[in-house]
């Protein structure tokens, strides 16, 4: 049977039009993380142990828009009132006591091997420049391996390989490293919450577990009451933090 050179054009376009793009599947992923939504409001429980020792547990409550996110520390006590400030690539933290904000890094550490930037709501597609390296199976789910590399030094991480689940669009599976390629922590991701939005049932994160790559010392990150919502732009007012 003899095909056209026109009918082979039309079906090699058409294989190229529906080729996966590294971006757009980042930004899908984001969503199930805080990221491209209008604004989400969700509850963020930390645990941290390093070897046998377990740190005093951390309940912080997490408004977002865009790339924008405030996170207020309600427990423990001792850390009641304070807030995490992301605007942009800029980041502050304020606590009662403190006469003005302080600016920080999101590569700073938080709790454990949560850095400052991993409690705020995630912006992939923004911070980092994507590339698709290859498909992997994950725990026998298919995965698109994307290769991220940061935009700008404000980015939590210099490098991320970065597992997103081609059947639900989530990210599964992360390794982040340094800009000269030393391997820091890695982390998992399981999808047990969902949120409405924009007349969808979208899957949403339900717990990050990060473990450090050198010692036996991890943090668990547990995500509940979750809500899609409007945020006062107030919220994210660096004039109105404390």
């Amino acid at each position: 049977m003899k095909i056209s050179l026109g009918l082979l054009l039309g079906l090699l376009c058409g294989t190229a039009v529906a080729a996966p793009d590294a971006k757009s599947i980042l930004e899908q992923s984001d969503r199930a993380r805080g990221g491209g939504l209008p604004g989400i409001v969700w509850e963020i429980r930390l645990a941290s142990r390093d070897g046998a020792k377990v740190d005093e547990a951390q309940r912080l409550l997490v408004k977002a828009v865009d790339d924008a996110s405030v996170a207020e520390t309600f427990e423990p006590v001792r850390f009641n009132g304070s807030k995490l400030l992301q605007v942009g690539r800029n980041m502050w933290l304020t606590r009662p006591g403190l006469s003005k904000p302080i600016p920080i890094s999101p590569r700073q550490r938080m709790s454990g091997q949560a850095s400052n930037g991993d409690v705020a709501a995630t912006n992939y597609a923004k911070d980092y420049e994507a590339q698709l390296a290859q498909e992997e199976s994950v725990d026998g789910e298919v995965c698109h391996v994307l290769d991220l590399k940061a935009k700008h030094n404000r980015a939590t991480y210099d490098k991320v390989r970065y597992w997103v689940s081609v059947k639900r669009n989530v990210g599964i599976k992360a390794e982040f490293y340094s800009v000269s390629g030393k391997l820091l922590k890695t982390a998992r991701f399981d999808y047990g919450n969902t949120i409405q939005y924009a007349g969808q049932r979208i899957p949403f994160i339900s717990k990050m577990t990060i473990r450090d790559a050198l010692i036996d010392a991890e943090t668990v990150m547990e995500f509940g009451a979750v809500k899609v919502q409007k945020v006062s732009a107030g919220e994210f007012d660096l004039g109105q933090l404390q």
